[in-house]
């Protein structure tokens, strides 16, 4: 049974969302603001984390950060249900460590859904076992044991749906990997579950680190009206 932590300020979502969520099967906790989440994670690790960004005391910006800077809740898989919805709060959002963001007002059905594709990534990636110890592309190496990536022997730091993404596609490079492509195979997310824009959030945060000038991509391109693709041949 997974245990769901929920949170958000607004006391109807929280009956809302959690009423919902139990139906469905899940153990689901709720949290008001963002030191209650601290000390509800501390007591019990939840498989998933729900927060809005607009909380008293510690926001949802802030706490998403926390906890990928802790090693033990790196790896929890987190989901932003926010009415916060500027180009500027996706990028954030994204680039502390969100797994997933869905804009309030939203559809229940939609949200179960991204609920799932979440879980089953994070049983996923803790059952996944590969061959290889390291993947080498071009001047990218990523280590799947150890889950570290180098850029030309630099090591950088990337959220856990960065590595999925950019582990997937070194699985696969100089092919062109559609955004409905990567959406199943990066992150396990059923047909019609998740839109696009989701690929182009992280695509655009994982360019900021392993690109030399990520607005002029040369490993991670675009191939217009196809999709992205790694290619292996640029080792600048």
């Amino acid at each position: 049974m997974h245990h769901i932590l929920l949170v958000d300020d607004e006391e109807d979502l929280l009956w809302v969302v959690g009423r919902a969520l139990h139906d469905e099967g899940y153990t689901v906790r709720m949290a008001h603001d963002g030191d209650e989440a601290l000390e509800m994670v501390q007591r019990q690790r939840p498989d998933l984390v729900i927060l809005d960004v607009s909380m008293p005391d510690i926001d949802g910006f802030t706490l998403c950060q926390t906890l990928r800077a802790r090693s033990e809740f790196a790896e929890v898989p987190v989901l932003f249900l926010t009415g916060r919805n500027t180009i500027e709060d996706r990028i954030r959002g994204f680039a502390d460590g969100a797994d997933d963001y869905v804009i309030k007002p939203f559809d229940l059905r939609e949200l179960k859904a991204r609920i799932k594709a979440l879980l089953r990534r994070s049983k996923a990636s803790s059952m996944h076992t590969t061959t290889a110890s390291t993947l080498d592309v071009g001047s990218l190496s990523l280590d799947m044991h150890t889950c570290e990536v180098k850029v030309a022997g630099t090591a950088v730091q990337l959220t856990p749906a960065e590595f999925e993404l950019l582990s997937y596609l070194m699985r696969h490079p100089n092919e062109i990997c559609s955004s409905e492509r990567l959406l199943r195979g990066a992150w396990n997310y059923s047909p019609d579950t998740a839109e696009p824009g989701l690929v182009r959030w992280h695509v655009m945060n994982l360019r900021a680190k392993i690109e030399p000038d990520p607005r002029c991509p040369i490993r991670l391109c675009t191939v217009a009206r196809h999709g992205y693709i790694l290619r292996s041949d640029r080792a600048a």
